[in-house]
């Protein structure tokens, strides 16, 4: 059996740049849709007591999981439901003071108007985004989102394209316009966010991060090989010293410099002679944002961490 010939890709660059263009411009013909109800749906979620819930079906149940995350780490509390699973149970998670929002380009989608009856009868603030306004969906809304776009980048017309970048794109406007009417802060998305960056440098104190146990200090007349060896067991590229009633440090930095100064008797130095005393130190309770601030300002990648006058840990980068 032989492998298959490799299929030539003709013009891959230009079919991918009409993609570009086509789903460009239909995002940016949204600016022109925007009306009343885009307002109106704001202000109703900024003054709702309940939670948001999109719900979508097939490419836009796609598109609505991710506009319910968005909305959700951007301070308006959100979840997706599946239009399918609200008819067969899932409608018992909505209460009233929920608003409903629900995507469907042709605002026909069989599976999301069964759901109609229960939002009037259960009253609640539906939001429509569609591409006709003339549709079922829209004209049953409280508030209709207009997302409809001129041509789809499928070159078959089949596939939702830039029907499904154009419903993303009013999502992300609608959280935007939301975080930004709620005064929304980087702090804020820290704590929906606590296991990423963002949340380490806002949320996390140094006290959260620092080494605190087995640190490696060594005495000012320790030799050479006794600094060296502190140094590799620590993993911490540093060791430290206890000068008299300070403290100081002996980096990677500091023992290539040393090298450097003393040259063939550079095995013949102590601590004291290659330390850096009064190293940049920063009190417990310090928040890792200011800690990596200060490291960043420094050029250092490392910070002694002080309860009052006692060393408690070292934070690095």
């Amino acid at each position: 059996m032989t492998a298959a010939e490799p299929v030539p890709v003709r013009n891959a660059i230009e079919s991918a740049r009409r993609v570009f263009e086509i789903e460009s411009a239909a995002v940016a013909s949204l600016a022109d849709q925007l009306g009343v109800d885009f307002e109106r749906a704001v202000q109703h979620l900024l003054q709702s007591k309940g939670r948001a819930i999109v719900c979508g079906m097939g490419k836009s149940g796609i598109i609505a999981r991710k506009i319910a995350a968005t909305l959700s780490s951007t301070g308006t509390p959100s979840f997706f439901m599946h239009p399918g699973e609200a008819y067969h149970g899932d409608l018992g998670m909505v209460t009233p003071e929920d608003t409903f929002i629900a995507i469907s380009n042709s605002g026909e989608t069989g599976e999301v108007l069964r759901l109609l009856p229960f939002l009037v009868e259960n009253r609640n603030f539906l939001v429509a985004a569609t591409g006709n306004t003339n549709s079922t969906l829209a004209t049953a809304a409280d508030c209709h989102l207009d997302v409809a776009v001129r041509v789809e980048a499928c070159p078959l017309q089949l596939a939702p394209t830039s029907s499904t970048t154009a419903a993303l794109a009013m999502g992300d406007a609608l959280a935007i316009a939301l975080m930004e009417a709620r005064g929304f802060k980087p702090e804020n998305f820290a704590r929906f966010h606590p296991g990423g960056a963002l949340g380490r440098r806002l949320l996390n104190r140094v006290e959260h991060e620092m080494v605190s146990t087995n640190l490696p200090v060594i005495d000012e007349q320790a030799g050479v090989m006794a600094v060296l060896h502190a140094i590799t067991n620590s993993k911490l590229g540093l060791a430290l010293v206890r000068a008299g009633s300070e403290w100081a440090v002996i980096t990677d930095g500091d023992l290539r410099r040393a090298v450097e100064k003393f040259g063939p008797v550079f095995f013949e130095r102590t601590a004291a002679d290659l330390m850096t005393r009064n190293p940049a130190g920063v009190a417990i309770g310090t928040r890792m944002q200011d800690a990596l601030t200060k490291m960043e300002s420094q050029r250092i990648s490392a910070l002694l961490v002080f309860d009052g006058d006692d060393l408690v840990g070292i934070v690095k980068k």
